[in-house]
Formats: C-alpha cells, structure tokens, sequence
C-alpha cells in the first residue's frame, strides 16, 4: 500500500455513510479483503501521519478547539480524527492548523461547550489506530496474541520503509508561529467552551 492507497481509503472512509462506528467497520471489511501485509502498510501510513500531525500549532488548535483540555492521550486521538478528515483536509491543516476553521466537523461546536458534544462530535477518534490491527488479527488467527505479531510487524515495516527514504514524500511545510485568529474568535477560551 503507498500513500495514495491509503489516503483513498481513508477519503473513502470519510464519505461512507453512518456513524464513526459503522464507518470503521467498512474499513475493517475492506482490510480484511487485502492480504494482511496490507493492513500492516496501513497502519505503517497512519502512524506516520499521526506523527507529522504532532506538532505545537497544532496541539495548540486541538486545546484550543476543546476548551483548553486537551491531554496528550486527547491530542493523539485529535491526530488521528485530523487523518480521518481525508487527505485535503489534513493536508491544508499541517500547512496552517487555523485552517480547522473550516472543517465543517469543527464548525459545529462552536458555541458549544465540550460537555454538551455527543461522543461522535468530539474531534477525537482513538479507535482508528485500531482497526488495521483487527483485521490483521483475523486473518492472522492471531487475534489471543495480544497484538504483538502486528506491532512487530509494523516496526518492521517502518523500519524498512525508513530505510527505502519512502518518508521523504512527507516532508512539507510546517506552520510558522501559533496565531490562529479564526480558531481563536470561533472558540474564545474566556468563554467556557
């Protein structure tokens, strides 16, 4: 799977119909089509736009958005529902994280406090980073091994791609400085949201 594999998954998964839950579930039935070498690469891929996606601007946007509670657990999953956006999306935001602005999943919250985001609203999605490890599980028969075949063989597979230099199609710009002055009208952090 290269890159543009897996941001097509993940475009595809943005469209799907239903909630977080069922969505994950297509995506898991799509893995589970493929060899699971398939869902290694895949999970190779996610992690490394989750790593890209953890910088200072960012995590500021991410606090910003939920009101100035956002943990290193929360900003991880904040990463991982930035990925799940699609690739346009994700991209536009590293390049200028004021850009959540207008993502329309940050839109509605605004003027809102946390507390009332239903569990689908919140921009989290811890349960991404799990999905390719399911499916390779499954069709692995590995599924009582407490994941360490899959884990094994993702920093195998990191390794090699690091050495292949695959990561250099990553490299882009990165935002200069924190001013987010759309973010920052949207979610006052005076305001309690």
């Amino acid at each position: 799977m290269n890159d543009d594999a897996f941001w097509a998954l993940i475009d595809e998964l943005g469209r799907r119909p239903g909630d977080r839950e069922e969505r994950l579930e297509w995506l898991r039935a799509e893995l589970l089509r493929r060899p699971e070498a398939e869902s290694v690469a895949f999970q190779v891929r996610l992690e490394r736009a989750t790593e890209l996606a953890d910088t200072r601007a960012l995590w500021t946007a991410a606090d910003r958005i939920e009101g100035g509670a956002c943990t290193e657990d929360g900003f991880h999953y904040f990463t991982l529902w930035l990925v799940g956006q699609g690739r346009k999306v994700y991209e536009s935001v590293l390049a200028d994280p004021d850009a959540l602005a207008d993502v329309p999943g940050v839109r509605a919250l605004v003027g809102r406090h946390h507390d009332e985001w239903d569990d689908d609203e919140w921009p989290e999605w811890e349960e991404l980073d799990y999905v390719a490890q399911d499916a390779y599980d499954e069709l692995t028969g590995q599924e009582d091994d407490d994941g360490e075949e899959f884990l094994d063989a993702v920093e195998e597979a990191e390794d090699a791609a690091e050495a292949a230099g695959e990561w250099e199609e990553y490299r882009g710009p990165r935002p200069e400085g924190s001013a987010m002055p759309r973010l920052t009208a949207l979610f006052p952090l005076s305001s309690g949201s």
